[in-house]
């Protein structure tokens, strides 16, 4: 009896306290695990909005990669529409590639950068490989998107309590990140090894979390969730024939231990959504909307699931946002902090960033300020956020500057001109001071040449400049023998040769504005070979140095420096020539001052209008031929008074002054890809205003062509003649100007 009544009583207290659990346990918390997988990642967005159809209430949130992106955004406050909304209208593979908007490069950038194919960082003597994205542009946009909550840096108390994995480079540890700065710990879970540089966080260095674990649902059980909800979006180890690049072998290396575990770990969830990303790789951001779709159809299968498991909850509520991501959204600076600049001043800092405090900007405005600092090339990372201070914001920055600051640059290239030619360049900063770079080409080739730079880089206030530069060319040039009948005249070795030397002072109104005034020595030797008595002697036009002041002004806002389709280009010179050694001894003081106005307007998004207007004055008698406007042949890389003109060889075209306008039709076939038709009409002429009759004796010439712009620079075929003559020519140009 007394058996009876013990069992009896144990079955009651395991009913009451059955209920009392129950009762505990009705407000249920869910878990959300969400692994990485690069683009494939979208598929979470469309999990989500079947999450929040099914009034699931979302407690925590474990991410890695991209899973740390949306969990992350989410976490912060963003729905699953408006994550599809913000996210999906981006270009993620251009901002992982950090490309920037060419208006964000300084003038010197705008006039040099566009001359190497490749550039290799040397530190401590050894030369490595070429620099990985920094992902800046990535961390621009997450910081602009979690700015409402940049003061929270305990990630449990974000509206959803969040954290998410990466990986210590130095011992191969999982970290995980659940404080400090949300924007710096999402960078850092999916900082891909040799796609994205890694992040430097409290003393180590953390790579993509999914290298040691893509899918964290043990770390996310112990926060005590009741419920595990878990979308994978990893794929499958590939096979041998479509491991053709750098990012998909790294990617399978990685993925080893990854998907060894993955069977494991998914036991651990209670609704396990595995999407059909089988058609999808880590890089297939230009289908954002298909995996996004994808998503949702595999979260879809499970609705009735999701909904029991809703059903338990007390509070079902859709996730709802608590901020409007808006880039035009105004706030006051009232306070900035700059941390971590050694060899650049604050001073300089805030110059390229275009702002300071006490101002009204915009997100937008202080995205084209970030921009402008990332295309120096000076720091590794900028990390910043925004603190709400009494009327307006505190912007704290943490700087970590590029630890190597010396550069070798290559570039090659071949015109009907100069010919065959590699560039190798040296480039030093910070040498002397801060601020400042030395940077040194070496051309070696048919024509040997050299440009060295010295800049002290002041910002918008002025700079100084130092340059020096040795330029030679040799070309054949038709000489008379009767004035009369010019038709019976021969070609004779015509030999330049350019060795220049310039201070100057410069500022910049805004990256597409300069001004700069300064003194030159130019030493200019000129010469003809003839054969006399079968001997060569060299006949001189020029062998005289000259010292001048000049001054320049430049505005350039092209899209892009080759086959622009937008802006607008303006470029004034003045020279005046004081004195000279006088070679031959006639010298007098001469000015001359041209200028070229370009403009590009693209319709359809193919077809392109470009037009270009030139003009060149010479004031005062220079007594000297070789100081006139020498027009012929299609070269970018002319020097002093030589310009092209299509229709006629280079330097065939000779005059004091002259006047010039060119039409380009530019049809982009596909990608950096174009056919062009130009037109181009010069006046050349002492008096160019020829008693207004301007447009009388003038010269003209005409070219199709065929561009292709490719990563060792533009690649040109080109036919080309003119009505005034029977002659024609074949141009080719392969690779940058130099």
């Amino acid at each position: 009896m007394k058996k009876y009544l013990l069992i009896i009583l144990i079955f009651n207290f395991h009913f009451i306290f059955s209920q009392h659990s129950l009762s505990q346990n009705d407000d249920v918390k869910v878990g959300l695990v969400l692994s990485g997988g690069g683009a494939k990642g979208f598929a979470h967005i469309g999990a989500l909005k079947v999450l929040e159809e099914a009034g699931i209430r979302v407690d925590y949130i474990a991410g890695t990669s991209m899973g740390s992106v949306i969990g992350g955004l989410y976490a912060a406050g963003y729905n699953a529409k408006e994550l599809d909304s913000i996210l999906v209208k981006y270009d993620l593979s251009a901002l992982i590639k950090d490309e920037l908007p060419r208006r964000a490069y300084s003038f010197y950038q705008k006039e040099n950068e566009g001359k190497y194919a490749l550039s290799l960082p040397i530190d401590k003597w050894k030369i490595g490989l070429p620099s990985v994205s920094k992902g800046q542009n990535v961390y621009n946009i997450i910081s602009q998107l979690t700015e409402h909550v940049h003061e929270i840096e305990d990630f449990s108390k974000l509206p959803i309590p969040f954290f998410c994995i990466a990986t210590d480079l130095e011992t191969g540890e999982e970290v995980i990140l659940d404080k400090g700065s949300l924007p710096e710990a999402i960078r850092a879970s999916g900082s891909f090894p040799g796609l994205l540089t890694p992040v430097k966080i409290d003393d180590k260095v953390l790579v993509d979390g999914g290298i040691v674990n893509n899918y964290p649902v043990e770390e996310l059980k112990a926060k005590g969730v009741d419920y595990i909800i878990g979308v994978n979006v990893m794929g499958k180890l590939l096979e041998e024939s479509k491991l053709n690049s750098v990012p998909l072998i790294l990617g399978q290396i990685a993925g080893f231990q990854v998907y060894k575990n993955i069977k494991e770990k998914s036991k651990l969830t209670d609704i396990y959504i595995k999407p059909d990303i089988s058609e999808f790789n880590n890089f297939s951001f230009d289908r954002a909307n298909d995996i996004v779709l994808v998503g949702e159809m595999a979260a879809r299968k499970q609705f009735d699931k999701i909904k029991e498991i809703a059903a338990k909850q007390k509070k079902q509520k859709h996730h709802t946002a608590i901020y409007s991501f808006d880039l035009n959204n105004d706030f006051v600076i009232k306070e900035i902090v700059i941390n971590g600049n050694i060899h650049y001043t604050d001073n300089y800092c805030l110059d390229k960033l275009k702002f300071k405090k006490g101002i009204m900007t915009s997100q937008e405005i202080f995205l084209e300020g970030i921009n402008t600092l990332t295309a120096t090339g000076n720091f590794e990372s900028i990390i910043y956020k925004f603190i709400p201070v009494e009327g307006g914001m505190k912007i704290e920055f943490n700087l970590i500057e590029n630890t190597v600051s010396t550069f070798l640059k290559i570039g090659a290239h071949y015109d009907a001109l100069y010919k065959t030619g590699i560039l190798v360049n040296l480039t030093k900063k910070h040498s002397f001071f801060k601020n400042d770079f030395l940077s040194a080409d070496f051309v070696i080739g048919d024509n040997l040449r050299y440009n060295i730079d010295y800049f002290l880089d002041n910002g918008f206030n002025w700079s100084f400049g130092l340059n020096t530069r040795y330029n030679s060319f040799k070309l054949d040039i038709p000489l008379s023998l009767d004035e009369d009948e010019p038709e019976f005249g021969i070609k004779v070795p015509f030999h330049y040769n350019d060795f220049t030397t310039q201070f100057f002072v410069q500022t910049t109104f805004n990256n597409n504005m300069a001004f700069r005034v300064g003194v030159e020595d130019k030493n200019l030797k000129a010469f003809i070979e003839e054969i006399v008595n079968d001997q060569t002697e060299k006949v001189f036009l020029d062998n005289s140095n000259y010292v001048n002041v000049f001054a320049k002004a430049t505005y350039d806002s092209y899209n892009t420096q080759f086959s622009p389709k937008r802006g607008f280009y303006l470029d004034a010179n003045y020279r005046f020539y004081l004195f000279s050694s006088n070679y031959f001894e006639d010298f007098d003081p001469f000015s001359q001052l041209s200028g070229k106005i370009g403009y590009a307007y693209t319709m359809f998004d193919k077809l392109t209008l470009q037009y270009i207007a030139q003009a060149g004055i010479t004031i005062g008698s220079n007594g000297n031929e070789i100081h006139d406007y020498h027009l012929g042949g299609y070269n970018e890389n002319l020097i002093n008074t030589f310009e092209s003109f299509y229709g006629y060889d280079i330097a065939e075209l000779n005059s004091p002054s002259f006047l010039k306008s060119t039409f380009i039709l530019r049809y982009e076939l596909f990608k950096n890809n174009y056919l062009s038709f130009t037109g181009n009409y010069g006046r050349l002429n002492s008096d160019l205003w020829n008693d207004g009759s301007i447009f009388d004796d003038t010269v003209s010439g005409y070219a199709f062509g065929y561009t292709w712009d490719t990563f060792i620079g533009p690649i040109e075929l080109k036919y080309s003649w003119s009505p005034d003559t029977v002659d024609h020519y074949w141009y080719f140009n392969l690779g940058f100007w130099f």
